[in-house]
Parts: structure tokens; sequence; C-alpha cells
């Protein structure tokens, strides 16, 4: 069946009209040939996405289809040429049967597109995305998005919605998991590298699969970190801290972006005409195309923006919104829109052509089944060599807060350790949320991967002590006696993987009272002890977790999650990650970032001075700062330099500083370049990230590390929301984070 559909393909009018385009990256002539066919109700089917019929139950869940669309209602869809496409369907041969109704029984025959939510892996899971920020690597953030875009292409799949490229700054906001955290700097490196890894070298190789930048704009922002609540920010604060990722995802060459849920400053983004068109089309240049989120149009009516689904419908097109998710509502309302007048021809046409080009870019003109094969999807999922990339990203995603005396690296035999904690054994809580395509049933828990590493598994002890959510009976005791027989005890505590993403915004930051009193429990015994953190968020650390002697943020690690904190435990690497997020003192600090303002009146170094910039109970300050991250080295920085002390206008900087292991292990650091401007026409914040460089140091090793600035580097959105700089003092840090580091000023000098 296949064959045939292929070759009658090949002789299809559309095919003839688009091969071109694809091949030379979208011929305006041959798509509009293909669109002056196209009836009106068949351009809107154009822009009309709907979540497949025929899902696995991880997508079911996440994205339910509507009421009573079947499988069978969808292909009758595409007969009728009323769908562009669905998005997380059950893989390639799913696809495939789709693929074959809209070739052979469509009657202009336009490929679909199938697109899915790949945001941390496919069938290989990697970390989540918060903790593969923590790597500071932009270049292994670029390594798992390649690997996930082989599996994804392979089971049929085109186009993801990822990354995520938000800032988030509020702890108690869900969504923080699927981006990179508060940092414009890491964000912005870490949007291009996985839309390079996505897209690999060319949209038409059957291993690549079209990004999608979202959600856009300023979604992190909602206020009280309440997932979809209003967002009121001024446009400096957005054209500092929010859209500098979306920027540069659009130069890595994203092709398309995705409208977010909230509204900005009293308009729904997906019917706000100045954020998807002014700016986005008009400013950025940016030609590709613009998708709601999941029933965003409908949205606008219960945000009373929209009178009814007709005026939404409307709105959203008009404001620049090309294709509609789920809704429905371009399918149902805007023939009718379109033919009374009350949207442009012209709009519709612009639209249809950007979907197109899409499809043209990723080769679907040329063979629509060039993504089917489910031969290759099940050659190309969880490889061996893609599960040993999952298992050296999960590694470098861990961040040490503390080991005092050394406590760690265990040691692989003569040692007895207790394995203590709900989140110790068992497959759940491995692969984190917002994972469509991956199993629990297949990654690899903390317990089989600790064993897997000692002489002698039997020295190993696992007992749970209490659920994530309540205590055990007799469970504390259980596990206050497998401390007391064992040498160490390690103990696993944190968040289930359902209490971060989407609609999964939180009040507190404390990990549960059961999971609480298993940590006192176990820090009364005397015994060491170490507390492993998962976790999708920075947590308020309280008591015994907090004072632990070896503290480890271990987040969501995916597929390969027992086998890597083995890894690191036992010292066969290094910690090497760094906290992409603050960690607060208190719940009540959020939003809570590193890159604050002073306000006009700091509290001092030293004690807590009254009328000053703090709260009652605690100075403002991190707990563990943005970052932050230990090393089984012993590493220190020494002689500052400042290049000079003078930065010429149209010149260079160059500013050093020696990082030296003094201690008996290898290590990876992390050194970091952030600057403050004494003084200027627009208040700067206190610190701001301009560089990093990750480096690997030998016991007894030093390693200077360089850091060049421009004029451009410094510059900020002044007074008449244009980029500018002002000459004057700079101060400048070069340290292991955010709130320590060797200090230096320098001057940028007038023109």
């Amino acid at each position: 069946m296949a064959a045939g559909t292929v070759i009658a393909w090949a002789h299809s009018p559309a095919r003839a009209l688009l091969l071109q385009a694809g091949k030379d990256g979208g011929s305006h002539a041959a798509i509009d040939a293909l669109v002056g066919r196209m009836t009106v109700e068949e351009k809107c089917g154009q822009l009309t996405l709907m979540a497949a019929a025929w899902a696995g139950a991880g997508a079911n869940a996440l994205n339910p289809p509507q009421a009573g669309a079947g499988f069978e209602a969808q292909l009758e869809e595409v007969r009728k040429g009323r769908l562009t496409g669905v998005f997380n369907g059950n893989g390639a041969e799913m696809a495939r049967r789709m693929q074959t109704v809209a070739m052979k029984e469509s009657r202009l025959k336009v490929p679909l597109i199938f697109a899915a939510d790949v945001i941390h892996g496919h069938r290989t899971v990697f970390p989540v995305p918060l903790a593969e920020a923590a790597s500071f690597d932009p270049a292994l953030a670029e390594r798992t998005a390649r690997v996930a875009a082989v599996e994804a292409a392979a089971a049929g799949i085109d186009w993801t919605f990822a990354p995520m490229v938000d800032i988030a700054r509020d702890q108690r906001w869900g969504r923080g998991v699927e981006g990179a955290g508060e940092d414009v700097l890491l964000g912005i490196d870490m949007a291009a590298a996985r839309v390079k890894g996505f897209q690999g070298k060319s949209l038409w190789d059957d291993d690549a699969v079209a990004a999608c930048a979202k959600h856009f704009a300023a979604y992190g922002a909602a206020e009280a970190g309440l997932d979809y609540n209003s967002v009121d920010v001024s446009e400096r604060t957005l054209r500092e801290v929010y859209f500098p990722p979306f920027e540069a995802a659009a130069a890595a060459g994203v092709p398309t972006f995705m409208a977010s849920f909230n509204e900005l400053s009293g308009i729904p983004a997906t019917g706000n005409h100045w954020l998807q068109t002014e700016v986005l089309r008009g400013e950025w240049g940016f030609g590709g195309l613009v998708v709601s989120d999941y029933t965003g149009d409908e949205e606008m009516i219960a945000h009373g923006f929209a009178a009814d689904a007709r005026e939404a419908t409307r709105l959203a097109f008009m404001a620049g919104v090309d294709m509609s998710m789920q809704s429905g509502f371009y399918i149902q309302h805007l023939p009718r829109l379109v033919n009374e007048g009350a949207v442009p021809m012209a709009r519709l046409d612009e639209a249809v052509r950007r979907v197109l080009a899409l499809k043209t870019k990723l080769g679907l003109f040329d063979d629509p089944f060039r993504r089917l094969d489910p031969k290759r999807e099940k050659a190309r999922s969880r490889t061996r060599a893609n599960l040993a990339v999952a298992r050296d990203a999960a590694r470098k995603s861990i961040v040490m807060l503390r080991n005092e005396g050394e406590l760690l690296p265990l040691r692989k035999s003569g040692q007895r350790i207790a394995l203590i904690g709900p989140f110790a054994e068992g497959k759940h809580d491995l692969v984190g949320p917002w994972n469509v395509y991956g199993d629990n049933g297949q990654a690899v828990d903390i317990a089989t991967g600790m064993r897997a590493e000692l002489t002698d598994a039997t020295a190993l002890t696992v007992t749970p002590g209490c659920q994530p959510f309540a205590p055990i009976p007799g469970g504390i005791d259980a596990a206050v006696a497998a401390a007391r027989a064992a040498d160490v005890a390690v103990l696993v505590l944190g968040e289930t993987q359902d209490m971060s993403g989407e609609a999964k915004s939180r009040t507190s930051l404390t990990l549960h009272p059961a999971q609480q009193a298993l940590a006192e429990a176990i820090a009364a015994t005397g015994k060491p002890y170490v507390v492993l953190l998962k976790n999708g968020r920075a947590l308020e650390l309280q008591g015994a977790v907090l004072s632990a002697p070896a503290l480890l943020v271990t987040w969501f690690l995916g597929s390969e999650t027992g086998p890597a904190i083995a890894d690191v435990l036992f010292g066969e690497e290094g910690p090497s990650g760094r906290l992409p997020v603050s960690f607060p003192q208190e719940s009540g600090q959020e939003p809570f970032y590193y890159a604050h303002k002073a306000t006009g009146r700091p509290n001092p170094e030293g004690p807590l001075q009254p009328y000053k910039a703090h709260f009652q109970t605690v100075s403002n300050e991190a707990r563990f700062p943005f970052g932050h991250g230990l090393t089984y080295g012993r590493i220190g920085y020494a002689d500052l330099a400042n290049g000079g002390g003078r930065l010429a206008w149209d010149g260079v900087i160059t500013l050093t500083a020696r990082v030296t292991n003094s201690g008996k292990h290898e290590a990876w650091e992390v050194a970091q370049l952030y600057i403050h401007d004494r003084a200027a026409s627009i208040t700067r914040p206190v610190r701001e990230l301009k560089g990093y460089r990750k480096i690997r140091l030998a016991p007894g090793e030093s390693a200077t590390v360089s850091f060049t600035l421009r004029r451009r580097d410094l510059e900020f959105v002044g007074q008449a929301m244009e980029r500018t700089v002002e000459p004057g003092l700079f101060d400048f840090w070069i340290g292991p984070s955010s709130a320590d580091g060797l200090r230096g000023s320098f001057e940028l000098l007038a023109g």
C-alpha cells in the first residue's frame, strides 16, 4: 500500500508544484500556485492542528483528544482537507496510515505534518531541561536534542514543540522545569543549542525535526507563579529578560514560534498584534510559522478579551497566530470570516504559505513518508549509544551543594550503605514531568544503579521510610535501624514527577512533613548521611535536610538515573553541575533571582539593619545562589587581572583569573564572569552573568580563565527603548557563583 501511495504522490500536482520549493528553501511561485488551487476551507484546514485520536496513554493524559474524535473521524477530516496534521500520535505506523489517506484520498494530496512534545527525549529520556541547564554546557544540550530528534523523526515526528525558552524567576511556577532557569545568558545559549540539535544539518534529513520556540512571551513571569496567570511587566523587562532567548532561537534558525497562554499587560499573547506581528515579524524579521498553544485562542473568551468563538478566531488570526492548536476554531470560523470580509483573503493566504513553506523545508513534498518507517523507528530507539548520552547528560546535571569532611565519594567496598527514602527504589519518578513517550518502567532506579557499582551488592540495604506524601507505619523505625547498622546513610527525598510541569504551581517549596520527619530521625542517629534531592525546581530546605553533611541536587535525570547518580556518588565522575536557579532561604522570597536591583536602601554586608531592603526573618540573599556547585576537588581563585582597567568605546578588554585545584580529585570547575554598572540612566542589576568557562583540572593543576568584553556586552535597554550604554565604571567578579568571586573594576571610555 505504501509503495503504491508513493507512486501516486510522485505524479500528483502538489508535488510537481512544490518539489523545487523544498530544494531551494521555499519557492514563492510554487507555493502560491498551490495556494491558488485551494478552496477557502482547504486553506483553513492547513491552519488546523489537532491532538492525535490514536495516541498512547502518556499523550492522552497530557493532551486529551476531543470527545468523540476517533481515529476514523480524523481520517475523514484528512480526506476533506480540513486538517494540517496531528500531534502526540502513537508512532510511525499511525502516522503512515494517516499520510496514506492524505496522499490517496484527499483532493490536493497535501502532506500532513506530525508534531509532538519532545521536551527532554523521546524513548531515551534525558534530564529535564532545567537539570540539563545545570551542566552549563550548551554543547551537551545540543547533543541530547540531536539524539531526541533522531528517535522522534524515526517515529514519524516532523515537528517538536520545544525548546521552551521562558526565563523563570519564580520557583512556585511548575513549568520552570522545562526551561533553562533564571538567567538570560544561560537561557540564550541553551535555546540556540537545542534548536541546532533538533534540526541537525538540514530539515530535509530523515533524522531532523523542526523546533518551536515557546512560549512567546513572558509566560514565566506569571503573577504569584500561578500557571496561566496574568503577566504585567514593562516593555524594558520584556526586551532585556524575556525576549533575548527567543531572539537567539530565531537567529539559530527556528522556523516556528508558539504563542503563550498568558495575557501580557491586559492583552492575551494569542491575540497580541504588537507581540506576534510588530515585534516578532516587523522588528525581528521572523518569516516562519506561529502556532497557538493548546486551545490558546479559545481561552481568550475566558480571559474576557473575546466575546465568543468567532471573535476569538478573528483576534488570534489577525494578531499573527497562523495555526490553531486543538480548539478547532480556525476550521470552524475562519471560512465564514473570510467570506464575509472580516478577515482579508491576503492574510489567509499568507498563513497558508507559511505552513506550506514549513512542510517543504521538512521535505514532505519530496517524500511524505520520509520519516514514516516502523523498522527505522525500532532500530533508532533506545540504542546503546543513545543511552550512553543519557547517562553522560545525567551525570553532568547533578549539583553538589555541600560535602563536609569529604564524606563523598563513597567507597565501592568495605562500606555498608543504607539507601533510604520514598524515591530510593522502584520504577517511578525517574523520567520526570512532560514526557510523552518515555517510560519509567524502562528507566534505571537509584538502588539498581548503586548495586551495580558495589563490589558486594549485599552491602546496600534499601528502606523506604515513608511515602512521598505520608508516613508508613513503622517506616521511620525501620529506616533508623538500617542507618544504625550501616556506615553511611543515603536519603533520597523531594518531589514526585507530577509535582513539576504544567499546572503544577506550589505555594510552599518545602518537603512534605513525612519526608522531613524521616530526615530528622536519620540525622538523630549520629551516622554520616547524604541527601539526594529529586526535584524540578529550587526548594526551601530545612532542618536535617539543609544541614546534611553531603547534599546533592539530582533533579529528574531520565532513563539512566540510577547509573548516573551511582557514578557521581562513587567518584567515577565528580559532580560538575551548577545551579541554574537560586535556592531561597524561605518560600516567601519568591520570586527570587540573583540579578535583582539594589533598591535605594540595600542592607550593607553584615547583620540585618532596620529600614533596609530585607524580610523580617531573612536577608535578601539566596540559601544556595545561582551558579553554585562544588566538586570533589578543592578549587581556589587568585591573580585577578582587569586587562589594564580601560575599555575603549570600540575596543575590547580581557579579564582573567587563575583557577587552581589543590585537592586530591580531578575536578570540573565552571568559572563565571559577572558585571555591575555602577551608575546608569536605567538602574542595573547587582550582578549580571556575562560569561562562563568550564575547565577540567587535575589534582594540583592551575589554569587561567579569560573573558573578553566589548561595549555591546555592557548594553542595556535605555529610556528610549533602544539598546545603549554610557561611559563609566563597572565592577566585575570572576568566581564560582553569583554570590562569590574575586572583585575588580574597569572603566568604559567615551567614544
